[in-house]
């Protein structure tokens, strides 16, 4: 079963101008994240606009990307929705493509009970060999996956973490401390890396780290060799820049946004999502310039 790192980038999907999904692009993006300090990518996860992908788009990008990044790193395919059935076969098929692993998201909209996403989640597990990450993001997905659940879903062999971003960080400490010795818990909050890493948490699955994988990186290796002042340091500098990343519009249009701005074209959205209006756009523009950005921009 593949070693899944510390830092994941959860990576855009490029789109060309017509709106149709630019896999050379994503290929390119994908070396480049590695290349400035992840591990391995999250691909057609939430950022990569998941929900206006089709199968056979989600499937070309798991195979085209592993294809491009070979041994370098890890693609973590997302493939997970509100219909287990669904979920449980795209599960498949991304094995298929060669993908590393799997990135599956608790259940939106229909707001199963704490039962429902048990099956759910062990359905999924039991029908590949892949590693699979769960996915607590009840801002997103109106349910919270409980520490209690979570506990449960640790025994099944091939759940191997959880990206956690409820917040709570008493939640976070209850399951990280009553899990099996090898199940991780990565931040699903960027903002919330530092403060996880400190109740013992694994890693981060970051949006931010499409611009400076290098400096988060940094920070949770400063903070794993008890340099604690240099990772704080690290987190506040970075932190204007996650939260403007995070709240001038819904993710992923200002990492797009800011991606286009520093030279990486990764193109548009599809509706419903959209560009920033003019003063958000000013404001992610304006953060943006204030840092050292560490992605290879090709010229």
């Amino acid at each position: 079963m593949a070693q899944i790192g510390r830092l994941l980038t959860a990576m855009v999907t490029p789109l060309t101008p017509e709106g149709a999904v630019d896999y050379a692009q994503a290929g390119r993006l994908a070396l480049a994240l590695l290349e400035s300090g992840s591990d391995g990518v999250v691909v057609a996860g939430t950022t990569g606009e998941a929900p206006t992908l089709t199968a056979e788009e989600k499937l070309r990008l798991f195979s085209e990307v592993k294809q491009v990044v070979g041994g370098s790193g890890l693609v973590v395919a997302g493939t997970s929705s509100y219909n287990t059935a669904e979920s449980v076969e795209l599960s498949r098929e991304a094995e298929r493509t060669g993908a590393d692993g799997l990135l599956l998201t608790c259940p939106y909209y229909n707001k199963p009970t704490q039962e429902g996403i048990f099956r759910h989640f062990e359905a999924i597990a039991r029908a590949t060999s892949l590693p699979c990450i769960l996915y607590n993001i009840p801002g997103r997905t109106a349910v919270n996956i409980t520490a209690d659940t979570m506990i449960r879903l640790s025994r099944v062999p091939n759940i191997v973490g959880v990206k956690e971003a409820s917040g709570n960080l008493e939640q976070i400490a209850t399951i990280v401390e009553n899990t099996r010795e090898d199940f991780q818990v990565w931040s699903g909050n960027d903002g919330d890396t530092l403060p996880m890493l400190s109740v013992g948490c694994y890693g981060v699955v970051c949006v931010t780290s499409h611009l400076v994988g290098n400096q988060m990186r940094g920070m949770v290796e400063d903070y794993l060799a008890g340099r604690v002042e240099d990772a704080a340091r690290t987190h506040r500098r970075l932190l204007p820049l996650v939260n403007v990343l995070m709240t001038a519009a819904s993710n992923p249009i200002p990492i797009k946004y800011a991606l286009n701005l520093v030279g990486f074209q990764v193109g548009g959205l599809r509706l419903p999502l959209c560009e920033p209006d003019q003063a958000a756009g000013d404001k992610i523009a304006a953060e943006v310039k204030r840092h050292r950005i560490d992605l290879p921009v090709a010229v």
